[in-house]
């Protein structure tokens, strides 16, 4: 059966590996969303008219209703420029995707976060804010991707995270246990992982940390 998917965030690191994977899915009937004034392929949609009528944005996109949304819409305080525009990204458009899918009859949200996600600092509490509005939304099924450092190319430059993958390299190795967690991981398997939990069948709410993302 073809699944009908909407995915957000299409342009960052794993959103685009999410939409490579799904660009060559005969059982993917793929709506890949992108800001306007993107140059990644897919859909130009100004986000803030979605955070005022998310159905009636995206109804045009999928006249025939979803089966699955994808939100890998992140970035970070740097980039955004303050810590209230940030969370204009990383929570109300977000929010607004999910909101607009629900509407057209989705029944399964697979949202990017965080490792930590709910914990202290005003990422982290942004990241668990948008579980939790998500989660509130209805969907019969809720997948939370929580990966720890992610590694890989990205167009956007974020030298601080290319610090931290630097410095995660060496010391990964003696990440055991529970911080395992908290260990970098590569965009690709966090991709292979989403595009493998598209259509499953069972009803609730689940956590995807690194481990299970790397399929161990």
């Amino acid at each position: 059966m073809t699944q009908r998917v909407l995915l957000a965030g299409s342009s960052g690191l794993i959103g685009g590996l999410v939409r490579t994977r799904l660009d060559t899915r005969r059982d993917v009937n793929l709506i890949s969303l992108v800001r306007n004034g993107s140059r990644a392929p897919g859909h130009p949609v100004d986000f803030e008219q979605l955070c005022a009528t998310p159905a009636a944005l995206l109804s045009p996109l999928a006249p025939d209703g979803l089966d699955v949304a994808i939100s890998c819409l992140g970035t970070t305080i740097r980039t955004a420029g303050s810590e209230p525009a940030m969370f204009r990204v990383d929570h109300d458009y977000v929010l607004a995707v999910a909101q607009g899918a629900r509407a057209l009859g989705a029944r399964q949200f697979i949202l990017v976060t965080s490792v930590g996600a709910g914990g202290p600092g005003f990422y982290l509490k942004t990241k668990g804010a948008i579980e939790q509005a998500v989660v509130h939304l209805g969907f019969p099924r809720v997948d939370l991707i929580r990966p720890g450092l992610l590694v890989g190319h990205r167009a956007e430059r974020r030298p601080l995270e290319a610090i931290g993958q630097s410095i995660f390299a060496v010391i990964a190795p003696l990440m055991a246990g529970p911080l395992r967690r908290y260990a970098a991981i590569r965009a690709e398997k966090v991709a292979d992982a989403i595009v493998g939990l598209i259509g499953r069948a069972e009803n609730g709410r689940f956590l995807h940390e690194n481990a299970e993302l790397r399929g161990t």
